[in-house]
């Protein structure tokens, strides 16, 4: 990446022009020697067709670039319209969301002098799927998937991180003691991963407690990794407590390709006016300009940012009458950073880059574990005999079984109603139904089809199955309550 000298721009929706035109005003007077090609996305191309938010076009220019600097957009309500951080994400495969984030006392305000915390976000899975179904008239769902190696490839890199940016802790955040399987499985292959990093040290949070942690008592923490959503919220809360959120930039990279940007949304209602903080974008340019090589221009730029911010030279919303010396403008808060270009902090921490600092990660594939069907569940739309689970349950006993696969339970909204289920429960028309063999045997796909054809005739309703499967002998479902 250290030959690259063209890169794709996007000026985005919103503040997003006038963040980028001072962005690249900074780098242009710092002689960082990047060409720019610069792209059309977000509400403009959404309201002409492209649902992505992003033209085939620019597609193209994306992928021959490989970088990309991304001011903020505006997805248009309703319609359809789907996420054009997510799409681009996915699209280029930049699995690791990195945004670190750094109190700048006195000089802007925060409760944590000390507190210097990078978050490294998985980009790819989890809800961020955006994989939802209406399946009856009072429930929807959305499916959170993780996969193995995608948890693995991100873990690694949040270790090869911290080690070489010379890291002392890597925390794990997740919430496996609700969800067993999926962030299980994220928090299982941590404490496999971390063991190959002695050097290093870590532990694990659940993310409610692990949230609170970040809001208060941020300088604990070092790296912590996360899944796709966590990692978003906690995100936000550090900007917060670090001093603004309109400070915080964001490195999203994969193997090849990387995009680089604020944190912060599109901000219409202050559009136009002059008056937005450049800071986050420029916080993501400094990431962009050592991923690209250029660590002694990052250097050079983020330097004269921080002699800028402590000669009190500060956009409104971080402006303090007592802490400030003069309010500026968008326009002049760039200004005031060129002018200083060559200058570094007296009393901030200067920042220094090596070169040639990278980051990688090997993922081998691993073979395949051994699959055995032992059950299903089959999700039915259902709300007759004022949805008394003792009817439901009774007919699909003895009319909606099988020899090979018979109703063992049924569930409503997760908690057991069927049999010997608390008449107090709320019941809603979405019923999950538990088959199983009453002989403990492996079955097959031709006894679901046949089990799902006999639930068909007794009349019901069948909206969805799930597979029940064990791997190398081990459960790959949750139980139920009573199982």
């Amino acid at each position: 990446m250290g030959t690259q000298n063209r890169i794709t721009v996007a000026y985005g929706d919103g503040i997003g022009p006038e963040i980028m035109d001072a962005t690249i005003r900074i780098m242009d007077a710092a002689n960082v020697g990047l060409a720019y090609d610069v792209i059309e996305i977000g509400e403009k191309v959404y309201k002409a067709g492209h649902k992505s938010g992003i033209s085939p076009e620019s597609w193209e220019i994306l992928r021959r670039n490989k970088v990309l600097l991304k001011a903020p957009i505006t997805t248009p309500q309703g319609g359809g319209y789907k996420s054009l951080n997510v799409t681009i994400r996915k699209s280029l495969g930049l699995f690791a969301n990195v945004r670190p984030f750094r109190a700048y006392p006195p000089f802007v305000p925060s409760h944590f002098p000390h507190m210097d915390l990078v978050i490294v976000r998985e980009n790819e899975e989890d809800l961020y799927a955006g994989i939802e179904h209406q399946q009856t008239s009072e429930v929807v769902q959305t499916l959170k998937l993780i996969s193995e190696p995608g948890s693995e490839k991100i873990i690694r890199y949040a270790f090869e991180y911290a080690r070489a940016y010379g890291r002392k802790k890597v925390t794990c955040m997740t919430k496996d003691n609700i969800m067993k399987h999926t962030d299980g499985m994220f928090h299982r292959i941590f404490n496999e991963v971390k063991l190959e990093y002695p050097d290093i040290e870590s532990d694990h949070w659940i993310i409610d407690i692990g949230s609170a942690v970040v809001a208060a008592r941020p300088e604990s923490l070092d790296v912590v990794v996360t899944l796709n959503l966590y990692g978003d919220i906690i995100s936000d809360i550090a900007a917060e407590v670090a001093g603004s959120v309109g400070m915080a930039g964001s490195a999203n990279t994969g193997i090849s390709h990387g995009m680089f940007e604020a944190i912060h949304g599109s901000a219409p209602d202050i559009a136009g006016q002059n008056i937005a903080n450049p800071s986050g974008l420029l916080n993501g340019a400094f990431m962009m300009l050592v991923h690209l090589g250029k660590a002694d221009k990052a250097e050079l730029i983020q330097n004269a940012w921080l002699r800028t911010l402590e000669d009190g030279i500060h956009t409104g919303d971080i402006y303090r009458a007592n802490r400030s010396v003069k309010k500026v403008g968008t326009k002049e808060f760039a200004d005031a950073v060129i002018e200083r270009l060559g200058e570094k902090p007296e009393k901030l921490k200067p920042v220094e880059y090596r070169n040639g600092v990278k980051v990688s990660v090997n993922v081998p594939e691993k073979p395949a574990k051994k699959k055995e069907l032992v059950g299903v569940d089959v999700f039915i739309d259902w709300r007759a005999s004022d949805r008394d689970p003792n009817v439901i349950g009774d007919a699909l006993l003895n009319e909606g079984s099988t020899d090979r696969l018979k109703l063992k339970l049924i569930s409503n909204r997760g908690v057991l109603v069927y049999p010997e289920g608390s008449p107090e429960i709320f019941k809603t028309d979405h019923w999950r139904c538990r088959y199983t063999n009453p002989n403990n045997e492996i079955v097959n796909n031709s006894d679901v089809i046949e089990l799902i054809k006999k639930i068909h005739e007794a009349g019901f309703d069948f909206i969805k199955t799930e597979h029940l499967y064990h791997f190398d002998g081990e459960r790959g479902y949750s139980l139920s309550q009573g199982e």
